[in-house]
């Protein structure tokens, strides 16, 4: 039996990022259910395009250990997140993220994901692949160059150019029991 994954998806998402996920589940088999890191279910990609998601960010609160996993699908909305960080949905975010990772739950994400994984605490001593220009802001984790990283639970590419390069890994953790 395959895992069930929770994508979270800032507003503005990044789409090629979210699409590589997205598309690798649906051809594994892999359940999933998109929800978005804002009030409602409609959000956008980085390009416009209009999408809506399954859920809302504060319906997943609560609901942790319905999940084996969680995607953070990164976007134009997180260089913006300190502006935001008082929001209810990024309160929610960064809540939903720790307690996934402190529940040792598989925890998935790119570009400034693993950012957003060491601002709850949850990364200590664990290897992160994250964008160049969030590299400095790690400080639990340890932040290396390399275009992804697999570190126990932790699996995290350095941008949505480089999320391939550890998909092998991540489906074969999502398909095994």
């Amino acid at each position: 039996m395959t895992k069930r994954v929770a994508v979270l998806a800032v507003d503005p998402v990044n789409g090629f990022g979210l699409f590589q996920y997205l598309e690798a589940f649906f051809e594994n088999g892999i359940s999933y259910k998109v929800f978005a890191v804002a009030d409602q279910k409609e959000i956008r990609t980085n390009s416009g395009i209009s999408l809506s998601a399954d859920d809302i960010i504060a319906n997943l609160k609560g609901h942790e250990d319905e999940y084996d996993a969680l995607v953070f699908a990164c976007g134009d909305a997180i260089p913006v997140f300190r502006d935001n960080a008082d929001k209810a949905y990024n309160v929610n975010l960064l809540e939903v993220i720790k307690t996934f990772g402190e529940r040792g739950k598989l925890m998935i994400g790119h570009c400034a994901g693993a950012m957003m994984f060491d601002l709850t605490g949850i990364t200590q001593g664990k290897k992160v692949a994250v964008h160049p220009l969030g590299k400095a802001a790690i400080r639990n984790g340890i932040a290396t160059d390399n275009k992804s990283e697999v570190d126990g639970n932790f699996f995290t590419a350095q941008e949505e150019n480089t999320i391939w390069t550890m998909m092998p890994q991540l489906l074969q953790a999502l398909k095994s029991d």
